[in-house]
């Protein structure tokens, strides 16, 4: 199988413009950013997406979530960041090796955001519920 581009950046096959980098995780910054300084972190372990991420690499990768969130909003003088990831492709995942983006944020009106519907009833809302509990492994 053909290595993905987060692979090729952890092997230093391609150059990335490189925040952080940990045992476990790599940070740089988005080629194609929202925003300026919109960063990725990435497990430098290959996982699909977030529904194969293992407990020690997802404790990993928070860790390194919380400390290049941080470092994005103080470095890009932000008030806010948006942190967020797309697990498949109907979610909008592109590069399958599981990342997680974070958008310095200055003003509500950059980008937009998740649609929004709701539920036809308590009932169905209920249904909701009840198959995603039964569904916790």
């Amino acid at each position: 199988m053909e290595k993905t581009i987060f692979e090729k950046i952890i092997s230093r096959e391609i150059s990335a413009h490189i925040v952080y980098e940990d045992e476990h995780t790599i940070a740089f910054l988005d080629i194609n950013p929202s925003i300026k300084g919109h960063t990725l972190v990435v497990p430098k372990k290959p996982i699909k997406d977030i529904t194969e991420c293992d407990e020690e690499t997802a404790v990993q990768l928070m860790k390194t979530l919380i400390k290049i969130s941080r470092a994005v909003k103080k470095g890009c003088s932000a008030p806010a960041v948006n942190i967020f990831n797309n697990s498949g492709a109907e979610a909008g995942q592109v590069v399958f090796h599981l990342h997680f983006h974070i958008i310095p944020r200055y003003a509500r009106e950059e980008f937009g955001h998740l649609p929004h519907t709701t539920y036809a009833n308590n009932d169905e809302a209920e249904k909701f519920r009840e198959s995603i509990k039964k569904s916790i492994e």
